[in-house]
C-alpha cells in the first residue's frame, strides 16, 4: 500500500484482485461479495501481459454466510480454566 493512500474505515477493507484475465478477477469478487457486503468493483489494467487489477471495499462488521461461521470459528476460545500445572 502506498504511504500516500488513505486506510479504510474501521471495519472495512480494500481488496485488490490481481489476475491474468478480467473473468478471473470477477469470480474471485463475486464470492467475496457473497461473504461480505461490498461496494461496486473498480477495474483497470494491470501489467503488459493483458492482465487485470480489481478493487474493491468491503464491510467486515457484516460477514454474510460463509464468512460469519469463519469469523466466528475463528476468534480464539476464552477458557477461564486452571492450565496444567495451574490445577
Amino acid at each position: 500500500m502506498n504511504p500516500a493512500e488513505p486506510l479504510p474505515r474501521a471495519g472495512y477493507a480494500d481488496v485488490r484482485i490481481i489476475a491474468a484475465s478480467p473473468e478471473i478477477a470477477r469470480r474471485v469478487a463475486d464470492v467475496l461479495r457473497h461473504c461480505f457486503d461490498s461496494t461496486e468493483q473498480r477495474s483497470y489494467p494491470a501489467g503488459h501481459d493483458g492482465g487485470t487489477r480489481l478493487q474493491l471495499t468491503v464491510d467486515t462488521a457484516h460477514p454474510a454466510g460463509p464468512a460469519r461461521s469463519w469469523l466466528a470459528a475463528s476468534q480464539p476460545q476464552r477458557d477461564d480454566r486452571p492450565q496444567g500445572s495451574e490445577a
